[in-house]
Order: C-alpha cells, then sequence, then structure tokens
C-alpha cells in the first residue's frame, strides 16, 4: 500500500486527467510509476541494460577480444605463406 501526497493544484489536476479520461486515479498512477521506472532504467549503465543480451549470439570464442592479434597474425601466415 502506497500513500501519496499531492499539491491541490496536482490533485485537481489529476482529477480531470481522469475524469476526461474515464480511467481510476490509481491505474494513472500506476502508469506513472511504470513510465517513470522505464526512463530511469534508461539511465543506467549501458552494461546494465544490455546484460541479459551479451553472450546470446556470437563466435563461441571466449577470449576473441584477448587472443585477437594472435589470429590476425595466424590469418596473414596462411594466406601469404602460399
Amino acid at each position: 500500500m502506497l500513500t501519496v501526497r499531492l499539491s491541490s493544484s496536482e490533485e485537481k489536476t489529476l482529477n480531470e486527467y481522469c475524469k476526461m479520461e474515464g480511467l481510476p486515479k490509481s491505474q494513472v498512477v500506476k502508469e506513472a510509476i511504470e513510465l517513470y521506472l522505464i526512463q530511469h532504467r534508461k539511465n543506467s549503465k549501458p552494461y546494465e541494460v544490455g546484460a541479459d543480451l551479451f553472450g546470446k549470439e556470437g563466435s563461441r570464442i571466449k577470449n576473441k577480444s584477448t587472443t585477437y592479434k594472435k589470429r590476425i597474425k595466424e590469418l596473414l601466415n596462411e594466406k601469404y605463406s602460399r
């Protein structure tokens, strides 16, 4: 359960909006909180936002970023050793 205190002008605006849209105040407040939390997540660090996506697809080479020089040398040696 949550209680929120609004100024009289905020409450008046909320009441007018709810009456105009035919929505209960609780639904409008829940949607507003949800939108706020979504926006707040957008301001998270990039890694946090994409953490569930990292490593889903790819080459399956675990140390690809640390051994790239070695792999490039091997590829060049193969190409020019013919």
